[in-house]
């Protein structure tokens, strides 16, 4: 894998990188009611993971307002999962500050299985590297993205093209 950087600084993604082909691994995630959803709960639509390191950012911002607006009108078999380490509280605050309601937030701030089974966890800083995973409905990885440099946008025409392609 490249190397990925923090505002220019090298940084560590721990666990295995996911690949394009590779059965989706389920993850324990924490709601906005702080009670763990599975990955699997969502088995038989095309999900859209979209990671970032926190929804107080304006690029990570910017990221869920643009899925919430285009990935979402896909096909109601299209769920559109923000992933980040951000408290399930901060980020239903922020989704309803926006009006955002086609984006299901996640944290992964209990478990980090996310981070680790998909390889978005940056070790120096406990948070979540951007990038997106587009899984199809029997549950493997179609479309992957990690961004080399946190700070900046993710490949939103890449990622919606494999949505796109899946509905």
């Amino acid at each position: 894998m490249k190397q990925h950087t923090f505002g220019g600084t090298p940084v560590t993604l721990a666990g295995t990188p996911i690949q394009v082909g590779d059965k989706a691994p389920d993850v324990r995630l924490a709601a906005g009611d702080l009670q763990t959803v599975k990955l699997s709960d969502y088995a038989g639509k095309v999900i859209v993971l979209s990671s970032m390191p926190s929804m107080d950012t304006g690029v990570c911002q910017a990221q869920v307002r643009r899925f919430n607006q285009e990935a979402t009108a896909a096909s109601d078999d299209v769920v559109v999962i923000a992933v980040s380490m951000d408290l399930p509280f901060a980020q239903q605050r922020f989704c309803a500050a926006e009006g955002l309601d086609r984006v299901v937030t996640l944290s992964d701030h209990r478990y980090a299985e996310f981070g680790t089974k998909y390889g978005f966890l940056m070790e120096e800083f406990r948070l979540l590297s951007r990038g997106n995973v587009v899984i199809d409905r029997e549950g493997v990885v179609r479309y992957v993205e990690y961004v080399p440099e946190v700070k900046q946008a993710v490949d939103f025409d890449g990622a919606l093209a494999a949505v796109n392609a899946l509905v």
